[in-house]
C-alpha cells in the first residue's frame, strides 16, 4: 500500500505541471469563463463531502468504464469527495482549478494516512512524500494568488466594463474612387467627373440575454456620392459600399433560436433578404470586404428590392444537408397612412430552399413575390437600367413581381470557391385597365482564390449580365441590348484588423446600348475593423 502511495504522489507532479503549464488559460478566458471558473474553485472545499462508499455517487454504475478506479480510490485511501447532491459529475471537463483543489484533498488524505501508520514507511520515502506536499503547497498558494488577482482584476472590468451583455463592433471605410469612359446617353462626350475620397462608419451594438441569441443596433454614417446614372448615365457603376451621409440607426434587428432546427428574426429595420436567405457568393458578398460593384455582390433580381420591417426564419430540415429559409419584409411597415403599413405597402415575401448534395457543394431555389408602390419603385435595387429598376412602366406606377432564382457555389478544396446565379423576375405595372407587364433576366458568375500571398487575402474575379427588361407591350421602352458587367479585386489583409482592397470593373454597352462606350470604375477601399 506504502508503495501505491508513492506511485500516486510521484505521477500527482506530472499531471499536475502538465495541466498547469500547457496554455495559459486562466488570462485567455472571458470574464463571465473566469468567473465561471473562480466560483468553482471557491465552492470545491465547501461544496464537496468525502464519499466512503463509491455507491453514495448517484451517477456512477459498475458499468462506467471508470467504476473500479473510483472503487478503490474510495475504498482504499478514502480520496475521493463528492458534491452535496450525491454526484460525482465524471463527464464534466476539469478545470485546472478544480485539479488542484481535488490534488490538495488527495495529499492530505494521504498525509493523514501516514501519520496513522508507525513502521511501515521508510525514512526516505516519507521525506520524498513531504518535499512534493510542499511542492503542491507552493502551486496551490500561487494558484491561489492568481485567482485573488483575477478576481481583483474582474471587479475593475464589472465596474467600468460597457455592458456585460453587449459587445461593441466598429468598421471604417476609407474609399478612393473614379470613373472613365463616355457618358452613357449615346453623345459621345466624355464623363464630367473627378476623383473621390469618401468613408463610411457603422458602430455595431450586438447584445446577446443567453448566449446563442443577438440584437443588433448599428449606427452609420457616410459621405459617399454614388457613381450612378447621375454621373455616368448608368446605375450599373454604383459601388457596393456606398450610403448617404446622414447618421442612422440602418439595422435593428433581433435573432433568436427557437430549437436547435429553427432560428428566428425580427426586424424593426434594415433587415434585409440577404441575412436570412443563401446567398451563392458566400466570400466576396460582404460590402466592406467583398467585392466593390454594387452587381456582384448577390443576385440583384431576387436578393434585392424591399426591405426594412419583418419577421424571417431558418428552418435547419436536414442537418448539414437540407435547409428552408423564409421571411416577410416591409418598407414602410411604421407609416399609418392609406396604402402603406405593415401589410398594405411595399413588401417583400419569400421562400428559399437550400441543397448541400455533397460535400463543399451548395445549391439553391427562391421565389419572391414584391409588390412596390410608385415611388419606392426599384426591382433590381440600383443595380440595373431605369427600364429594369426604376419605371419599367412610367413614373406614378405601382409594380408587383414574381421573381424566381436559382443559385450554386462549389468549393476546390480550402483555397478556390466558385459560383453564379440566375435570375429572373414577371414585373406588372398596376394601373387602370389592362396591366402591361414585363420581364427582366440576369445573372452572373464569381470566382474566389483564397490565400493568394499571405493568409487572408482574396483574390476575386466576378462578372456577369446587368438587368434587361423586355416586354410585348406596346408603348413602354424596353433593353434592346445586352449589358454585361466584369470585375477583379485584391483584398489584402495588413492584420487581423486592417484590409485594402483594390480593383476595378468595366461595363460593357451601358444601359444596354451598344452605342454606348464601355465605362470603367476604379477604386481602392481600406477597411478597418475593430
Amino acid at each position: 500500500m506504502n508503495r501505491l502511495f508513492l506511485q500516486a504522489a510521484k505521477a500527482a507532479p506530472v499531471l499536475f505541471a502538465a495541466t498547469l503549464f500547457t496554455a495559459n488559460g486562466a488570462s485567455a478566458q472571458t470574464v463571465n469563463q473566469t468567473l465561471e471558473q473562480i466560483n468553482n474553485y471557491q465552492q470545491l472545499n465547501v461544496d464537496q463531502s468525502q464519499v466512503t462508499n463509491v455507491n453514495q455517487l448517484r451517477d456512477v454504475s459498475p458499468t462506467d468504464w471508470a467504476y473500479e478506479a473510483l472503487r478503490s480510490l474510495v475504498d482504499r485511501y478514502g480520496c475521493i469527495s463528492g458534491f452535496p447532491n450525491q454526484t460525482y459529475r465524471g463527464n464534466q471537463p476539469l478545470t485546472r482549478y478544480e485539479f488542484a483543489a481535488g490534488l490538495n484533498s488527495c495529499l492530505n488524505q494521504i498525509e493523514r494516512l501516514i501519520a496513522s501508520t508507525s513502521g511501515g514507511i521508510d525514512p526516505d520515502q516519507l521525506e520524498t512524500m513531504e518535499r512534493l506536499t510542499q511542492e503542491f503547497e507552493a502551486e496551490l498558494a500561487t494558484i491561489g494568488g492568481r485567482v485573488d488577482e483575477i478576481e481583483s482584476r474582474t471587479a475593475v472590468l464589472e465596474d467600468s466594463q460597457f455592458s456585460t451583455t453587449t459587445q461593441l463592433k466598429g468598421e471604417v471605410i476609407f474609399a478612393l474612387a473614379d470613373a472613365f469612359g463616355e457618358f452613357a446617353d449615346g453623345s459621345g462626350n466624355d464623363l464630367d467627373d473627378q476623383t473621390t475620397f469618401s468613408s463610411r462608419v457603422r458602430l455595431n451594438f450586438d447584445t446577446s440575454f443567453f448566449g446563442k441569441d443577438r440584437l443588433r443596433t448599428r449606427i452609420q454614417q457616410g459621405n459617399f456620392e454614388n457613381i450612378d446614372d447621375d454621373v455616368t448615365g448608368t446605375d450599373s457603376t454604383r459601388l457596393g459600399f456606398d450610403t448617404g451621409s446622414d447618421v442612422s440607426i440602418s439595422d435593428l434587428h433581433y435573432r433568436f433560436p427557437f430549437n436547435d432546427k429553427i432560428r428566428v428574426w425580427v426586424g424593426g429595420q434594415g433587415l434585409d433578404l440577404d441575412d436570412i436567405l443563401a446567398v451563392s457568393n458566400p466570400v466576396l458578398d460582404g460590402g466592406s470586404t467583398g467585392f466593390l460593384s454594387r452587381f456582384n455582390r448577390r443576385d440583384p433580381v431576387v436578393l434585392r428590392g424591399t426591405e426594412g420591417t419583418g419577421v424571417g426564419v431558418n428552418i435547419d430540415v436536414i442537418e448539414d444537408r437540407v435547409a428552408v429559409n423564409a421571411l416577410y419584409l416591409a418598407d414602410d411597415a411604421s407609416d399609418p397612412s392609406e396604402g402603406e403599413g405593415l401589410f398594405n405597402g411595399s413588401f417583400s415575401a419569400a421562400g428559399q430552399i437550400v441543397v448541400n448534395p455533397i460535400d463543399n457543394l451548395e445549391v439553391s431555389a427562391t421565389y419572391v413575390r414584391s409588390y412596390q408602390s410608385a415611388g419606392d419603385v426599384q426591382i433590381t435595387g440600383g443595380t440595373g437600367t431605369d427600364n429594369s429598376d426604376d419605371t419599367p412602366f412610367g413614373a406614378g406606377v405601382d409594380v408587383a413581381a414574381n421573381r424566381i432564382g436559382a443559385g450554386v457555389n462549389y468549393s476546390f478544396g480550402e483555397r478556390i470557391v466558385v459560383g453564379g446565379w440566375g435570375g429572373y423576375a414577371d414585373v406588372e405595372g398596376i394601373v387602370d385597365g389592362d396591366n402591361p407587364s414585363g420581364d427582366v433576366w440576369t445573372w452572373g458568375a464569381n470566382l474566389a482564390i483564397l490565400d493568394i500571398g499571405k493568409e487572408g487575402a482574396v483574390l476575386g474575379v466576378g462578372g456577369g449580365q446587368i438587368p434587361q427588361f423586355t416586354t410585348q407591350d406596346e408603348g413602354f421602352e424596353e433593353d434592346t441590348d445586352q449589358s454585361y458587367i466584369a470585375e477583379v479585386i485584391y483584398k489584402f489583409p495588413l492584420n487581423d484588423s486592417i484590409a485594402i482592397t483594390p480593383g476595378v470593373f468595366a461595363v460593357f454597352n451601358p444601359n444596354s446600348d451598344t452605342d454606348n462606350d464601355t465605362i470603367f470604375v476604379g477604386a481602392l477601399r481600406t477597411t478597418f475593423r475593430f
